[in-house]
């Protein structure tokens, strides 16, 4: 692919993947869409963002998405909701972990068709390929544009052996795993890029090929010393990993192709370019309409992906990594510029990033006043990206688009006294609200704990991901003395007995519209959180009186103390 592509060897993105992926839709930082983590309500992308699928839709063409989404599992949040006609998605941040469905392991799974469940036959990452193909296959006299966001070689490390066998015994086990997942993403790519040439589509289609953030070291590609320089795996020579910060968790493979207009042919472009980037270039490559009122922070690549060598202005680029609830200034920031890179850790580092790729020599004390001003440059883009870093992203319950709706800990926010929903109430009614501890799918009790038949596997990050199942579970086989189900929205609070046979515990409130805020759990022995709730309007609102009791509450009131 290299051989037929423009190749971009300057390329950075976010140090983890909902950030990422949020700027490739939008054309801006991520952070301006409210996201900035991979949980905790900081995953959604802002409902009015305008994104890549609403461009190419407003366009004319026919739009597909296949793989992992990871910005929201809810309307209005959902690539269904977002400008993708098809979608075929996993869900949350990797397969078969929460808030996926329940017993997948990659395997003849189920994933959400438009945003229903449907069980798909083979190897996940063979899934998408073939999903794509047959929504490309029916569209090939039309413009299309298709998505493609695999789940591998993201965590859990799962393959068949014959392709990670190969591996083996030259390096650990958990990378010989991952080196055999991109063996199966290279035979599974192959087949597809065969099967456009077959169609006849090579020549007149723009492919991109990229990643969304450097090799995970804690359960990817790589192992880190303390120092975070690469001990084991592959990372180009780079520093750091994924979330770990330095160009190894944010600088990443960028390839464009497209036949017919000349693009491609083996060559590197070594300019500082970032994957907001991408949206402004495809706007100009195809003569999409733009979207009014939308500045974005990324320019088209055009001139670079048609003549490397003209001119381009100098750039400056700034990258964070917020895994927290409330985004914090100076927080494990990067500063990009042609010759330097600034790392805003507990202490401000500088390299020369051209002399000094593999950043071994903190020249910070030599170039005092590139480390003020480049802190300066900082400042002024966290002041203008930070606008709205209190608001939230409100999952909306009781549209007709999603009724009913099952939201999942996963895009809670996270408090000390618990998670809380920022929902959005769209209409006044009488609604249900089921509170589950496990998938509901998986039909398990709300006392049962962690047992011989827990199917998930499970990857160990839940320092990093605290929305895994293993967080809450208990011991093994043990059950819980859970004897109380609450559920508090707005100003009510209610309470269920919890029987040992009862999977869910059911609700009825009347609501009416406007955000506010949800809790749920269970007490006994101790107090254990809802990871589901399952939400539906059933009907209209009872009497006044009813109405007029609940009150809505702001999220804050239950997280900020």
């Amino acid at each position: 692919m290299y051989r037929e592509s423009v190749r971009f060897t300057n390329f950075h993105v976010d140090p983890s993947c909902s950030p990422t992926r949020a700027a490739i839709l939008t054309g801006q930082y991520s952070s301006r869409s409210g996201v900035w983590h991979t949980i905790g309500g900081r995953s959604l992308l802002q409902k009015d963002k305008v994104t890549m699928g609403d461009v190419f839709k407003k366009s004319g063409y026919k739009t597909g998405y296949f793989g992992k989404w990871h910005l929201g599992e809810n309307y209005p949040f959902r690539p269904k909701d977002r400008g993708f006609q098809k979608t075929v998605v996993h869900g949350g941040g990797a397969s078969s972990i929460h808030p996926d469905y329940w017993g997948n392991d990659y395997f003849d799974d189920v994933y959400r068709s438009n945003g229903v469940f449907e069980r798909y036959k083979g190897y996940s990452n063979t899934v998408w390929f073939n999903e794509a193909l047959k929504f490309i296959k029916k569209n090939q006299d039309e413009p299309f544009f298709a998505y493609i966001a695999t789940n591998i070689p993201h965590a859990p490390l799962i393959v068949k052996e014959k392709y990670s066998n190969p591996y083996k015994g030259k390096v650990p086990e958990r990378i010989a795993n991952y080196y055999g997942m991109l063996s199966k993403f290279d035979e599974d790519l192959g087949i597809f890029f065969s099967e456009m040439d077959r169609l006849k589509l090579k020549k007149n289609t723009i492919v991109i090929f990229m990643t969304d953030n450097g090799p995970g070291p804690w359960f990817g590609g790589i192992i880190l010393d303390e120092d975070l320089f690469v001990k084991e795996g592959y990372n180009a020579g780079m520093r750091g990993g994924k979330i770990r910060g330095y160009e190894g968790a944010h600088r990443v493979p960028f390839f464009l192709r497209w036949p017919a207009a000349g693009i491609g042919g083996g060559v590197d472009v070594d300019k500082l370019t970032a994957h907001f980037d991408i949206l402004p270039t495809l706007i100009d490559l195809a003569g999409l309409e733009e979207p009014e009122d939308v500045e974005f922070d990324g320019v088209s690549l055009r001139p670079l992906l048609e003549n490397p060598d003209t001119d381009w202005p100098e750039r400056t680029l700034f990258v964070h990594n917020q895994r927290v609830q409330y985004a914090e200034k100076y927080k494990d920031f990067q500063v990009l510029a042609e010759e330097w890179r600034l790392e805003g850790r507990e202490q401000r580092e500088l390299y020369q990033i051209r002399e000094d790729p593999g950043q071994k020599n903190n020249v910070a004390e030599r170039h005092s006043d590139v480390v003020e001003a480049l802190t300066k440059k900082y400042e002024e883009w966290w002041d203008d990206v930070s606008t709205d870093f209190d608001k939230y992203n409100y999952i909306i319950i009781g549209s007709e688009r999603e009724n009913p709706s099952t939201i999942y800990a996963h895009d809670a926010l996270r408090g000390d006294d618990g998670i809380v929903w920022a929902v959005n109430v769209e209409k006044e009614g009488l609604y249900e609200f089921s509170t589950y501890r496990w998938p509901i799918e998986s039909g398990r009790k709300i006392v049962q704990n962690q047992g011989p038949d827990f199917r998930h596997n499970l990857h160990p990050t839940s320092t990093i991901h605290s929305d895994r199942y293993s967080l809450e579970s208990g011991n093994s086989g043990e059950i819980s003395s859970l004897s109380t189900a609450h559920l508090t929205i707005g100003n009510l609070g209610k309470e269920v007995e919890v029987t040992n046979s009862m999977t869910s515990a059911t609700f009825l409130v009347h609501l009416k519209p406007g955000k506010t805020a949800l809790k749920a759990w269970f007490s006994g022995n101790r107090n254990l959180r809802a990871n589901y709730i399952k939400i539906e309007r059933i009907g209209p609102a009872g009497s006044q009186q009813q109405v007029e009791n609940y009150q809505a509450v702001h999220p804050d009131e239950l997280l900020r103390h």
